[in-house]
């Protein structure tokens, strides 16, 4: 199931963030969190609504603002559809301890997708334009994240 990895880092009962299930709701929603985690340090964390759920991936050093910046982004594990509307503290002790804040959200517009590449236009409040996702080849879960030109 798309969400097992998710579910298995979380204790639930501790955490502020939500259980969530796979959820195909037909939309086409993006988030960036500011997430303030106090083992990774201050980063973005991109997320796709896709397949009833949200693909994430771990941006290092923030979500490009402008066009030609490349940026490494780490898939990590999909992320419940109600995460797209989750701030809070995460309980020190806990799989990403720390501060979750929105950046920006809105939707977005498919343009192609494949296992190695996902092209989308992003319509948020502060994100807008054509962006790319390429994942790296030999590397199992880096991509480059960058606006196009």
């Amino acid at each position: 199931m798309a969400l097992e990895e998710y579910w298995r880092k979380r204790r639930f009962e501790k955490t502020p963030e939500p259980k969530g299930k796979v959820l195909e709701t037909g939309k086409t929603r993006f988030v960036v969190h500011d997430h303030y985690a106090e083992k990774a340090g201050h980063h973005h964390d991109f997320r796709l609504e896709m397949e009833g759920v949200l693909k994430s991936w771990a941006v290092p050093k923030l979500v490009p603002e402008e066009k030609g910046v490349k940026r490494l982004a780490v898939k990590v594990e999909d992320h419940p559809i109600d995460y797209i509307n989750f701030k809070g503290i995460i309980p020190k002790g806990e799989y990403g301890a720390g501060k979750v804040e929105i950046f920006d959200k809105g939707n977005y517009k498919l343009i192609e997708r494949n296992e190695n590449k996902i092209v989308f236009e992003l319509k948020g409040e502060k994100l807008k334009g054509v962006y790319n996702l390429i994942k790296l080849k030999g590397r199992k879960n880096q991509w480059l994240i960058f606006k196009s030109k």
